[in-house]
């Protein structure tokens, strides 16, 4: 075989997938999970069905690797966007550096985040033959999500000791990412609503709580 036309071969599959991938993220975000058919996505795509069965087998293992493509581009963003935290400044500033990148990289990524929402919410896919593959992403997804939280928050209340800021972001992260949550499905339902002040406000509130509680563990 022509090693040449084997690695064209190799580009043009992944590029296929790249672009299925692409297009089904789309199309179950805006209509769910049940409701994208194979056909539209054939058609949306410009490629015949067994390309999706070639590199996916499934619709079920299709949605798997979309939500695969889809948290690790997410956590790429957050990694990238908080790459260099504030060493300095008070729990509000320090908070609110975080916050307003995590909602900078929400907003770059709404397909992603929409179709998470969508399956945590419905169970549409429950009927699937890989549910339980579902089921674990979905709860992956929350884990590190979560993780991610809890490490921003420490670092937030750093000023009052490691345990202490552990204690806080123990406490509040899963309040914060319930905040992201409904700041993302309110943005989703009105465009105009920004995102920006929406963490200005969660970061009000989650820095007051913090800071209550923290002095609260001192006293």
């Amino acid at each position: 075989m022509d090693p040449r036309r084997d690695m064209t071969g190799n580009r043009r599959g992944r590029r296929s997938r790249e672009e299925i991938l692409e297009v089904a993220s789309r199309l179950m975000a805006e209509r769910g999970y049940a409701a994208t058919t194979l056909s539209e996505l054939s058609r949306e795509s410009g490629l015949p069905k067994s390309a999706v069965y070639h590199h996916f087998r499934s619709k079920a293992g299709l949605l798997s690797a979309v939500m695969e493509h889809g948290a690790h581009a997410f956590f790429q963003g957050m990694a990238r966007a908080q790459e260099n935290p504030p060493r300095q400044g008070s729990v509000r500033e320090r908070l609110g550096w975080y916050l307003q990148r995590t909602g900078e990289v929400f907003l770059a990524n709404p397909d992603f985040l929409r179709l998470h929402l969508i399956l945590l919410m419905n169970a549409e896919a429950g009927e699937a033959a890989e549910a339980a593959e579902i089921d674990r992403i979905l709860d992956r997804v929350r884990w590190d999500g979560r993780a991610h939280m809890n490490r921003m928050l420490a670092d937030s209340f750093a000023v009052y000791g490691a345990k202490t800021a552990q204690a806080v972001a123990d406490r509040l992260d899963y309040f914060a990412i319930a905040g992201f949550d409904g700041a993302f499905v309110a943005w989703q339902a009105d465009p105009s609503r920004s995102m920006a002040d929406a963490m200005e406000l969660l970061t009000d509130a989650v820095a007051a709580l913090g800071e209550s509680f923290a002095e609260g563990l001192r006293a």
